[in-house]
């Protein structure tokens, strides 16, 4: 066993982590926080270092912030063998999760420093008109399964960055990386500023609509976003839900198609599609079709199925058997409507990593536009493709889901690149690359793809900090 956290705020009800490409390995063992006592000591411990921490000065605060993430750069080796141990991914992308967190955290650490003091117009002689920001207090960050590292520190950083004290629910999943994170952060911030919490989803939501938290940010499936959102609304808490998406790319035309291709597919099957900015829909003009289709399948047969820890793998396993059970039967499902099975669809076994959860990577052609292969965000390595004839029925496709996080349009086409960036209903647009944000950008959707300020770049001090008016006479 390689993580050992039973004794852990005293010591509640112990759960065990396993590796998801060797079930049989017992990876760790958490200790739950799930009584009135823990809780409380969780509390007091935040209220306590977020007294301390909003009187540091908002540079030096920017400061600390950033020699944190260079101490969790330097430990980004033990970091991403925790990540693929718990979660299951390359190591390779684990490592580059726990890189591209700290990359945002950073421009995060600079908005602690670029924080203004606003003015405004004053209606009476003699009076001037200010608008001041605020930490909130302690908040409390509730974590999926398939970004240990990257979305704690989405949120940890401008939480700090802000004044806030924070407090960790990892998933039950894949809690190691947030203890790890925690225990570097105690080297560079108050004790109990960062904090990670055990405990079960239904445990958290109980303690937000009770109003424990100053705000709650979630990450995770609209499901779970709605229990969430519920619990927020009861407490008065001020809320970020950061939920799923059913992601699509058109591509009309392109000059360089393989390059196209490598883009499409990179983010259609990292983390094993286990991302909610993985592209699952590929929309493609008639015309290009054939040859979509078989570049992508070509791709799929070439990735390697295999132990994250291993060098050669380039496709991890799923996390858990549950969320195995869901990729294989959606695609089952697919296929049953109609959808056209071109390669994979099937479990998939690695020698000497027998009973992982293996699923090969799979490319469904004809996809009914309103089918499960369309429409249901199935979140694994399951790539449906639909061809259009015009822009109309492009975008009209595009739009058709419940979901409106991010989509992708490669066209040299000035008019259609104008219609994308005006009718695309998503809160992040790609234009000829895929779907990676930038450090310093908003990050969020619309629709069900999310609720409140988006995360990361200069919006997240909406949610991180709460705005006063101010009115100075003399």
């Amino acid at each position: 066993m390689k993580f050992d956290y039973r004794n852990h705020n005293g010591g509640g009800n112990v759960f065990e982590t396993r590796n998801p490409a060797r079930p049989d390995e017992i990876v760790g063992a958490y200790a739950e926080v799930g009584d009135s006592a823990g809780v409380e000591a969780v509390l007091a411990a935040a209220a306590q270092a977020q007294a301390q921490w909003s009187e540091v000065p908002p540079v030096a605060r920017g400061d600390r912030l950033t020699a944190f993430l260079d101490d969790v750069i330097a430990n980004v080796e033990r970091i991403a063998e925790a990540i693929t141990l718990e979660q299951g991914k390359p190591l390779a992308e684990a490592r580059n999760e726990t890189l591209k967190g700290c990359a945002e955290g950073k421009f995060m650490a600079g908005e602690a420093a670029r924080q203004q003091l606003q003015t405004s117009a004053a209606a009476r002689p003699r009076v001037r008109n200010l608008i001041l920001r605020r930490p909130r207090g302690t908040l409390l960050a509730i974590c999926p399964w398939n970004f240990p590292a990257m979305t704690p520190l989405r949120k940890l950083c401008p939480a700090i960055a802000f004044g806030n004290a924070l407090v960790i629910k990892p998933s039950q999943f894949t809690p190691a990386t947030a203890f790890i994170l925690a225990e570097i952060a105690e080297r560079h911030f108050p004790a109990g500023l960062v904090q990670v919490m055990p405990c079960g989803g239904a445990f958290a939501s109980e303690l937000t609509a009770a109003g424990h938290f100053d705000g709650v940010s979630f990450t995770g499936s609209v499901a779970v976003g709605r229990k969430v959102g519920q619990a927020a609304a009861t407490g008065l808490v001020p809320a970020q839900l950061e939920l799923g998406g059913k992601n699509g790319v058109i591509i009309n035309d392109s000059a360089d198609l393989d390059s196209c291709l490598d883009q499409v597919f990179g983010a259609a099957f990292q983390t094993g599609g286990q991302r909610c900015t993985s592209l699952s829909r590929v929309i493609v003009h008639h015309d290009l079709h054939g040859a979509v289709v078989e570049g992508l399948a070509a791709r799929a047969r070439a990735l390697t199925l295999g132990d994250g820890l291993a060098p050669t793998t380039t496709l991890g396993p799923l996390c858990n058997a549950a969320h195995f059970d869901s990729v294989r039967a959606a695609t089952a499902r697919a296929v049953d409507e109609g959808a056209t099975l071109v390669t994979g669809g099937e479990s998939a076994t690695v020698a000497g990593c027998e009973g992982g959860y293996f699923y090969q990577p799979t490319l469904l052609d004809n996809a009914g536009a309103s089918t499960t292969a369309s429409r249901e965000e199935i979140f694994g390595p399951v790539l449906s493709v639909l061809a259009y004839d015009s822009a109309d029925q492009a975008l009209s496709i595009l739009n058709d889901t419940e979901y409106g996080l991010t989509s992708s349009l490669f066209s040299d086409s000035h008019a259609l690149i104008q219609r994308f960036l005006d009718e695309s209903r998503n809160g992040m647009l790609h234009v000829n690359n895929g779907t990676v944000p930038d450090v310093n950008m908003p990050f969020g959707g619309m629709k069900h793809s999310g609720l409140g300020a988006y995360s990361v770049g200069a919006s997240a001090s909406a949610f991180y900090t709460i705005e006063q008016a101010a009115y100075l006479a003399w």
